[in-house]
């Protein structure tokens, strides 16, 4: 791999080849909006459920007989995780910012990291070729 430089940032890198992950926590109940809008322009992704608290509301649960309500502590999110070459990564966010929005606070977040290299393990293949 070659030295390049992106965004004033010094990459291990061949300039065909770079690659972000990107990581979109969101609500839980848009899962099915979000990987819909992803099957037709990546390759993968990979989809984590679990608990999670930022900034936005809390749901409202009614109790065992629904005469009270508690306020969660936890809302229920999902993270979907991908890897995508460099030039697709405003499509690849702009898809999901859509799927995923309601205009509320706790519609989530995407985050976009530089990926050093990547191996897939099955086919041998490396970096963009993995994808």
């Amino acid at each position: 791999m070659g030295i390049c430089e992106k965004d004033g940032y010094i990459l291990n890198c061949n300039e065909n080849e770079i690659m972000k992950k990107i990581e979109a926590t969101i609500q839980s109940n848009k899962i099915d909006l979000v990987t819909d809008a992803l099957k037709e322009i990546v390759g993968g992704f990979t989809i984590v459920e679990g608990n999670g608290r930022g900034s936005g509301k809390r749901q409202n649960i009614g109790t065992e007989r629904g005469t009270n309500r508690i306020i969660a502590k936890y809302n229920k999110v999902a993270i979907i995780s991908t890897i995508v070459d460099d030039s697709i990564v405003e499509k690849v966010s702009e898809a999901i910012e859509e799927a995923a929005f309601t205009g509320g606070n706790s519609d989530g977040i995407i985050v976009v990291s530089n990926i050093e290299s990547v191996l897939n393990i099955g086919s041998k293949k490396k970096n963009s070729e993995a994808l």
